[in-house]
């Protein structure tokens, strides 16, 4: 046991339920066994999926894209997500929960059309991103409570809905503070900016990113994330282009060029490098 720990030992005057830190019906759904319905995963689905266990040489190398494409059909990753995945790679659904849970983007409760990701790490923090977060927590809760980290604000998956998140660094701190809707940028952001950013998103309008592809709602993002385009050239330019690079960002670039930098070229033989000792 660890410093400050309570050890309850199980016995015939124990509640173990009542002990325990979840409810009796959250321990309930744990220890009944339910068989998930999979009919939302249409004969679509199961040949998207098929495609995408066609692009490796082993199938169950198409998890992590196959995770997104149940993602971009229920807005999250449910157990019978899980469970299709898990068929369709002849694996355990210990296995499939085991990458579900452990990277962020997988979510395990239900989403708003859009997700916004605060960034909250060192850089952003310090110029406004808590500032930011918590305002937005603040502005998105109701009945004088603040939205808790990947809560939704309206109704999971009906338009004007939004889950919002803190998340580690989003590799912009020359833009911070910054935060992400659907995984697109929006750079240099206030708590006022933010404010009117998300109220822009409840009412049905998609501002334009700083950077990045035309804002679309996270299932459709979900689709592309799983490898799934339009197949028209136009249509899918549509959907990707956009502005990259920052001028913050290439500034340094843009010193070099002006002031004639240049990079060591890389001799024709390089020197041997020494023998390692023996051991």
């Amino acid at each position: 046991m660890g410093a400050g720990e309570t050890h309850v030992e199980a016995g015939p005057d124990v509640d173990v339920v009542a002990a325990s830190a979840i409810s009796a019906e959250e321990t309930e759904r744990l220890v009944t066994e339910t068989t998930p319905d999979l009919s939302v995963f249409g004969p679509d689905v199961v040949a998207k999926a098929a495609e995408q266990m066609a692009r490796y040489p082993e199938s169950r190398s198409a998890l992590l894209p196959m995770l997104h494409l149940v993602q971009s059909v229920e807005g999250y990753v449910s157990q019978a997500g899980i469970q299709f995945c898990a068929e369709q790679l002849g694996l355990s659904n210990a296995e499939v929960s085991a990458v579900a849970t452990f990277y962020t983007m997988y979510k395990r409760k239900p989403c708003g059309e859009h997700l916004v990701s605060v960034c909250t790490n060192t850089l952003c923090a310090v110029l406004g991103g808590d500032a930011i977060y918590q305002r937005l927590q603040q502005h998105l809760g109701e009945g004088g409570q603040p939205l808790k980290h990947e809560d939704t604000s309206g109704t999971p998956g009906e338009p004007g809905s939004i889950t919002l998140e803190h998340a580690e660094c989003l590799a912009a701190c020359d833009l911070g503070p910054v935060l992400q809707v659907n995984y697109e940028y929006y750079d240099n952001q206030t708590p006022e900016s933010a404010v009117e950013l998300v109220d822009a998103l409840r009412r049905g309008e998609k501002p334009a990113p700083t950077r990045g592809a035309p804002l679309t709602s996270l299932r459709d993002v979900e689709l592309q994330l799983a490898g799934f385009f339009p197949e028209d050239e136009a249509t899918y330019r549509s959907h990707v282009d956009g502005p990259s690079a920052a001028v913050e960002t290439l500034r340094g670039a843009q010193l070099a060029a002006d002031r004639g930098w240049t990079a060591p070229t890389m001799p024709e033989k390089a020197p041997e490098l020494p023998e390692v000792e023996k051991k």
